[in-house]
C-alpha cells in the first residue's frame, strides 16, 4: 500500500511553520551498492509489467523523457538535466519528511523534495515512508509534462499560502486525489497517473477494480472529500485531461482573489 508523503504526513499542525526551502542533500550516487540497484530493478520490472497497459501515456512518455533505467537507481544529476530543460523542474534530495508547508513551498519553486534511500528488500511491498522509488519513479516522470508541471507549481504556491487549517486540509485533498491518487481518461479508458497508484500494485489494482467508486473530477467534490491514508481508497476522481487540473488551481486562485484573508 501507499507510502505517506510530505504533503499528508504532517497536516495540518505545521501550518504556521515559516516557509523557506529546506536544506537539500546532495545525492552520493557511488554509495548505492549492488543490492540497492537490484531492489530498484525488481520494483521497476514489477510495476512496468502492468503500467504498460494501465499507466497514463503521459507517465510512460515521462519515464523515457527523464531517462529512468530499469536496472539502476536514477542519478538525479542526469534526471534534472533532462527535466530542467523541458519544464524547469528539479528533483532535490532531502532528509526524510519535511513539514507540509515547506514541501508546498518547494513545489511552488519547481523543486520536488526527494528521499534518496532505497527501501530494504524485505519491504518491497510496503514502506510507511517514501523512498527514491516512490518519489522518483512515482512522481517525477509527470513533471516532464508542461501542463502537469505548471499545475503542480501553481498548486504548491497556493498551498504554501493557505492561511487556515481548513484551507490547507482542502489543498491536501486536492493533492491526494490528483498527484497521489489521480486517474485520467485516455482514448476512452481510465488510466492511472497518481504516484500512489503508479508505485503500488495493490493500490493500482484497487483503483481500477470493482470496489472503487470512480467519479468525474469536479473541484468542489474533491475539496470536500475526506480521505484516509492507511487503507485502499474507495472513492477516486477521473480527469479528462491535465488541463482540468490547471483549471482547478486557477479557479482556487480566482476565489482567493475575491475573498479577504481569513475568510477564504
Amino acid at each position: 500500500m501507499h507510502q505517506h508523503d510530505h504533503a499528508t504526513a504532517t497536516l495540518p499542525k505545521d501550518l504556521k511553520t515559516p516557509l523557506a526551502l529546506p536544506e537539500f542533500v546532495q545525492q552520493d550516487y557511488a554509495s548505492y551498492d549492488a543490492e540497492a540497484h537490484d531492489v530498484w530493478r525488481i520494483l521497476y520490472e514489477r510495476r512496468m509489467a502492468t503500467l504498460d497497459s494501465t499507466g497514463s501515456s503521459v507517465f510512460l512518455q515521462g519515464i523515457e523523457r527523464i531517462g529512468l533505467a530499469p536496472d539502476r537507481v536514477p542519478d538525479l544529476a542526469d534526471v534534472n538535466k533532462r527535466l530542467g530543460a523541458r519544464t524547469g523542474w528539479n528533483a532535490v534530495g532531502v532528509h526524510g519528511f519535511i513539514p507540509a508547508g515547506q514541501f508546498f513551498f518547494c513545489l511552488g519553486s519547481r523543486r520536488f523534495p526527494t528521499t534518496l534511500t532505497v527501501r530494504p528488500r524485505a519491504q518491497l511491498d510496503y514502506l510507511p515512508e517514501p523512498d527514491i522509488f516512490h518519489d522518483v519513479f512515482g512522481h517525477v516522470p509527470l513533471h516532464s509534462d508542461p501542463v502537469f508541471a505548471d499545475f503542480l507549481q501553481q498548486f504548491g504556491a497556493l498551498a504554501a499560502d493557505a492561511d487556515s487549517d481548513d484551507e490547507i486540509t482542502r489543498m491536501a485533498r486536492l493533492f491526494w486525489f490528483t498527484v497521489e491518487f489521480g486517474l485520467v481518461r485516455e482514448q476512452g479508458k481510465v488510466k492511472i497517473y497518481g504516484s500512489g497508484l503508479i508505485s503500488s500494485h495493490g493500490d493500482a489494482a484497487n483503483a481500477l477494480g470493482p470496489n472503487c467508486d470512480r467519479r468525474p473530477f469536479k473541484l468542489d467534490a474533491v475539496l470536500s472529500q475526506p480521505f484516509e491514508i492507511d487503507h485502499l481508497q474507495d472513492v477516486l476522481f477521473v480527469v479528462d485531461s491535465f488541463d482540468q487540473l490547471f483549471e482547478a488551481v486557477e479557479t482556487i486562485k480566482r476565489r482567493r482573489a475575491r475573498s479577504p484573508i481569513g475568510s477564504r
